[in-house]
């Protein structure tokens, strides 16, 4: 299954561990019947991506070496088994159709990709992690920027300086 984990920079060097991720779920497929697998995955992308500005504001990411988190929003796109995710046959007020649960850390080789914040979206992202909802609505509007996952030890640099 093709999963969208909302991240932050420190998830680059700590790991992925077993979180809420973001998916093309069949309920998500009946709440858009006329959108293609493209569309359906630019919502799960875009639910990860707000997610990633929780957690920034929720100040539970751990802090990368140095002690510095990126104001950045951050989405690891990863392949897993069907094994390794539970979709919730009924979701929370809060969830989205998009919402599936990731019972197994997701190891390096499982992904794909990352997509990230160019730098000039962190005032933005910043104040959305503040709770700025426009400022959420100006991040929302910019493209995040996809790298290859052979490109991680590049991205652990920028993020962490």
């Amino acid at each position: 299954m093709r999963l969208y984990l909302p991240a932050t920079s420190a998830d680059l060097r700590s790991g992925l561990t077993p979180r809420w991720a973001h998916a093309v779920t069949t309920g998500l497929r009946a709440e858009l019947p006329e959108e293609d697998d493209e569309g359906l995955e630019m919502v799960a992308t875009l639910a990860a991506a707000d997610e990633s500005v929780t957690l920034l504001g929720s100040g539970t990411a751990p802090a990368a070496a140095g002690g510095h988190v990126a104001p950045r929003r951050v989405v690891i796109v990863a392949d897993m088994p069907d094994s390794a995710v539970l979709v919730p046959e009924v979701l929370g007020e809060e969830q989205l159709p998009t919402a599936v649960e990731v019972v197994e850390p997701v190891d390096w080789s499982e992904v794909v990709a990352i997509l990230v914040d160019e730098p000039e979206a962190e005032q933005d992202v910043l104040a959305a992690a503040g709770g700025d909802e426009e400022a959420l609505e100006r991040a929302a509007e910019r493209d995040l920027l996809w790298f290859d996952v052979v490109e991680l030890a590049d991205l652990r640099r920028e993020l962490s300086a």
